[in-house]
């Protein structure tokens, strides 16, 4: 438990510590000047890289990551190795623990943590999401298409309870389980607690957190509507936990375990996230680059933390549909829907060939809303010089284990 109390108190500390801008400046530069004097230098991936500043350091993605995996984790651990100890086919190695990703883009990543990583990361996680952890205690149900050795962790730790439930068992099978367990707390990707909200389901709730996927405004709505509580977003990923939404409910970097740097997208306001881990010492994540697009706050939250405030995450950078030479972003085509008559509370847009695009609206949607919502994206692409054919169709949008991605590019040119 040494691990666990120790990243749970380091984390309240430097809440308590960290007031500015630039005080977190520095606490990120002592990371950095670790990860790169005594953390990086046992990896072979970086054993030729002698006297290397850190922003001279080569950007890594997940293919590349993958293709070099034994060299950038300490066991040593091949990519075939990992997958066969995943899938039950080989034995674990001791000390450590094998995950990974559920394959958003159709590319799925393998992690390496420690056993000490397990516990240092729910300890992180608790002083994020229940700082009074242990005077509060936590019934959590877990609602995930993918448990994990992180989740075991919490499930065993004293005045914690958490059950997982797998989301590839179908909605109506959990919800028939979770008012017998009756948890207080629920984490569950924003489908799932819009489902919640929407089936009327009546649980002691005290908290509610969002994660896996985007939290879509028109999801946060029906949700805390019907529960009467903010939802928290947790921006959670195969790369580890990136931020946690305040009692506010501005997500937050985790600035404390995490450097960011930040590529700008052409075109618009939002940026791609760069993210070096200097906490973990089992896999290098250094420089990685991250597939998905966000847009920073400019200004500071009423919380008073000097951690990066994040005012959306607006999709993944493979959904920037791709039409007649131009790049659109996730959330303008989302906006130009819902924006086009308020009783649009569900939508599907898939960009399906080189101008090409399905608009697909729930079943009971008014005609007349359907055809504005169409009216809506044709009139923002004509804006553009794009021409493009839109073809709108209904039905009953259904809530699966697969990440739900209301913009989504499915031809990739």
């Amino acid at each position: 438990m040494i691990p666990f109390l120790s990243a749970f108190f380091r984390t309240l500390w430097l809440a308590r510590l960290l007031k500015t801008r630039e005080d977190v400046a520095r606490w990120q530069a002592r990371g950095l000047k670790r990860l790169m004097r005594k953390t990086l230098p046992a990896f072979p991936y970086y054993a030729h890289l002698h006297d290397c500043r850190f922003d001279a350091l080569p950007v890594m993605d997940k293919a590349q990551l993958m293709a070099n995996f034994a060299q950038l984790n300490a066991p040593g651990i091949t990519a075939d190795e990992g997958w066969k100890i995943f899938s039950g086919h080989a034995p674990q190695r001791r000390g450590y623990s094998i995950g990974a990703s559920t394959g958003t883009s159709g590319n799925r990543g393998l992690y390496v943590v420690s056993d000490q990583e397990r516990q240092a990361w729910l300890g992180v996680m608790l002083a994020k999401t229940l700082p009074r952890f242990p005077r509060d205690t936590a019934r959590i149900a877990l609602i995930l298409p993918l448990n994990s050795a992180l989740y075991k962790t919490a499930a065993v730790t004293p005045r914690l309870t958490l059950r997982f439930f797998d989301l590839n068992d179908g909605l109506e099978a959990i919800f028939a389980r979770l008012p017998d367990y009756r948890p207080d707390t629920i984490i569950a990707p924003p489908k799932v607690l819009r489902a919640l909200a929407e089936q009327g389901m009546n649980l002691p709730l005290r908290r509610i957190f969002s994660g896996a996927e985007v939290l879509d405004p028109l999801d946060k709505t029906v949700i805390e509507a019907r529960f009467h509580i903010r939802v928290r977003e947790i921006y959670m990923a195969t790369e580890g936990l990136l931020g946690v939404a305040c009692d506010h409910g501005t997500l937050h970097l985790c600035e404390d375990v995490m450097h960011f740097d930040f590529e700008a997208v052409a075109g618009s306001d939002l940026v791609s996230p760069v993210i070096t881990d200097f906490t973990r010492t089992t896999q290098a994540m250094c420089r990685y680059r991250m597939n998905d697009l966000m847009r920073l706050s400019q200004t500071p939250c009423p919380c008073g933390s000097p951690y990066q405030a994040v005012t959306e995450i607006a999709g993944r950078c493979d959904d920037l549909f791709q039409l007649s030479g131009q790049t659109i972003t996730p959330d303008i085509l989302r906006n130009a829907i819902v924006d086009a008559d308020r009783r649009i509370t569900d939508f599907r847009l898939n960009q399906t060939g080189p101008s090409d695009i399905d608009l697909i609206l729930p079943i009971d949607t008014p005609p007349e809303a359907a055809l504005k919502a169409k009216e809506a994206v044709s009139n923002l692409l004509s804006g553009l010089n794009i021409t493009a054919h839109i073809a709108l169709r209904q039905e009953t949008l259904s809530t699966s284990a697969r990440k739900l991605r209301r913009v989504e590019r499915i031809w990739k040119g």
